[in-house]
């Protein structure tokens, strides 16, 4: 009987200690600037890795801290941001694979961050797809465009 109390607070502790560490900190590979990003980018549509071993979907986790978050999102945006001007040079090109694959990592590791990422996905995908004034992308962005993010789906 004087066991059991010791152990089983013992367990509550460990359980409320557990609740919300879905996988620890943001590896630092994520903090790192812009430039780090399109230089990993480079790679698509094979596997992209940050700092030679970090995927980006592994810079969305649940458990960020809110400074973190901001930090990592406003430099995907910056990423997607320039990737996006380059790729409305060159609509089938290289810039626009990349953006595609930036865009489907950051959707792959946003689907297991509980919906905190769910406005960096929105703002990202306005930032990808920004074009100013009417009409549409044309096939060869959406053919270079889907490639790369089929490839951020699944190795992103």
């Amino acid at each position: 009987m004087r066991l059991r109390k010791p152990l089983a607070a013992m367990a509550i502790l460990l359980f409320v200690a557990g609740c919300g560490s879905g996988g620890g900190e943001t590896p630092d590979a994520c903090l790192a600037p812009a430039k780090a990003y399109l230089s990993a980018l480079a790679d698509a549509p094979g596997e992209v890795r940050l700092a030679a071993e970090t995927p980006i979907s592994d810079c969305l986790g649940a458990t960020e801290a809110a400074g973190t978050q901001a930090n990592v999102g406003e430099t995907l945006i910056a990423v997607a941001t320039e990737l996006n001007v380059k790729a409305r040079r060159d609509p089938g090109g290289l810039e626009t694979v990349e953006l595609g694959y930036l865009v489907g990592a950051v959707r792959k590791g946003a689907a297991q961050s509980s919906g905190i990422n769910a406005d960096l996905e929105r703002r990202l995908e306005t930032a990808a797809r920004f074009k100013p004034g009417p009409g549409i992308f044309g096939a060869s962005f959406e053919h270079a465009y889907g490639k790369g993010y089929a490839a951020g789906q699944e190795t992103g």
